[in-house]
């Protein structure tokens, strides 16, 4: 299983992608992660190029409605259907709107890593 980890737009707060990140590889999974400051576009280019199994999408800007809209858009356009979930400062009241829009999961920050290593490994 191959997993993309990205933080999106002007969030510059990486500290808890990359505890996701040291926790999924601890478990034998590979992950890429492209680093701060990434459009969609950047993403869903990287997921496509490295033929990844799962998105993994952190923000924290407040702006993860329209970021979000526009990966699906991407990926639509491309005719790919990868999983994506998202993390980060996201509010209670935007999670269902994310989960209709296609979000297969929302970690906030105090989410247990097993979990999360259990729901990624679930999408195989």
């Amino acid at each position: 299983m191959k997993v993309l980890l990205a933080k999106i737009g002007l969030d510059g707060h990486d500290r808890g992608v990359k505890v996701i990140r040291d926790a999924l590889t601890n478990e034998g999974i590979e992950v890429i992660y492209t680093g701060l400051h990434k459009t969609p576009e950047e993403i869903v280019n990287t997921a496509i190029n490295e033929k990844v199994d799962v998105i993994g999408i952190s923000s924290m800007t407040g702006a993860h409605n329209l970021i979000f809209q526009r990966v699906f858009e991407l990926l639509n356009e491309r005719g790919k259907n990868i999983p994506v979930f998202a993390g980060g400062i996201i509010p209670d009241g935007d999670i269902p709107k994310l989960k209709e829009m296609g979000i297969k999961e929302v970690f906030l920050p105090g989410t247990e890593l097993k979990g999360i290593v259990e729901f990624i490994r679930g999408l195989s």
